[in-house]
């Protein structure tokens, strides 16, 4: 997969992409990662990619010009990108979202800043993603978890195939606990069923803790989440 991003400051993705996961990515071949700085599209000495809002108003409006230019070129560089902006306007991400991404073959994502983007610069736009209702600085960071999330979801990514299927949020569930050792730390112990070594048992264990967890910390995922008759009879059964 490659992923690009254009911004005005795109050193902000030196940190995240050169570490862990996203580094291992980049280094099998699995990402082609670019980040374009959105002022090598303007002609001002200034290097200028906002301006005042028309209508008058505090902040400052992403001018659409740099940003259409910008879009040109990268597009020229290969096969036409699934273009995504940053803006609470947007779809709520989350891991149905991720997984749709996933299966692109290029990404392009567009990061605001300031009070705001050009209207007109969003019939660029595949697709517009919220991360939730709450104000961030810049677009760069909501970008950085969309693509973290996106990026592990990539065939061989991980390493352990299973190990995506078994977080959060892949079947609507939440995860279940995690132990490792010492068996028993400071009189807290390890559930027995784990040390048992019987796979059937710690796999049951393991799906009823999901089931309990989610209905405990996130009932309103169970709505909409991959759980049997049985496993709904369970949850009633909980609120006894």
């Amino acid at each position: 997969m490659r992923i690009d991003t254009l911004s005005t400051f795109p050193h902000m993705y030196d940190s995240v992409m050169g570490e862990s996961i996203m580094k291992r990515a980049q280094a099998s071949g699995a990402l082609d990662f670019h980040a374009h700085d959105l002022r090598d599209w303007t002609h001002d000495r200034h290097r200028t990619t906002d301006d005042d809002p028309y209508g008058g108003g505090q902040g400052l409006v992403m001018k659409c010009e740099p940003i259409f230019e910008a879009y040109d070129d990268i597009v020229a560089q290969g096969a036409a990108p699934y273009t995504i902006f940053l803006t609470p306007c947007g779809e709520p991400f989350d891991q149905g979202v991720a997984t749709e991404l996933s299966e692109k073959d290029r990404l392009l994502f567009i990061c605001g800043h300031y009070e705001g983007i050009d209207e007109r610069a969003y019939t660029l736009a595949d697709k517009c993603i919220s991360l939730g209702d709450y104000v961030l600085t810049s677009g760069e960071l909501a970008s950085m978890v969309i693509i973290d999330a996106v990026v592990r979801l990539i065939p061989g990514v991980l390493g352990d195939e299973g190990s995506s299927i078994d977080e959060s949020f892949y079947d609507g569930l939440l995860e279940y606990p995690q132990y490792t050792r010492p068996a028993n730390f400071r009189g807290m112990e390890v559930p027995s069923v784990l040390l048992s070594g019987d796979h059937g048992k710690v796999d049951a264990w393991r799906r009823q803790q999901s089931l309990i967890r989610t209905a405990r910390l996130r009932p309103d995922l169970l709505e909409s989440a991959n759980v049997s008759q049985a496993e709904r009879a369970f949850l009633l059964s909980l609120r006894d």
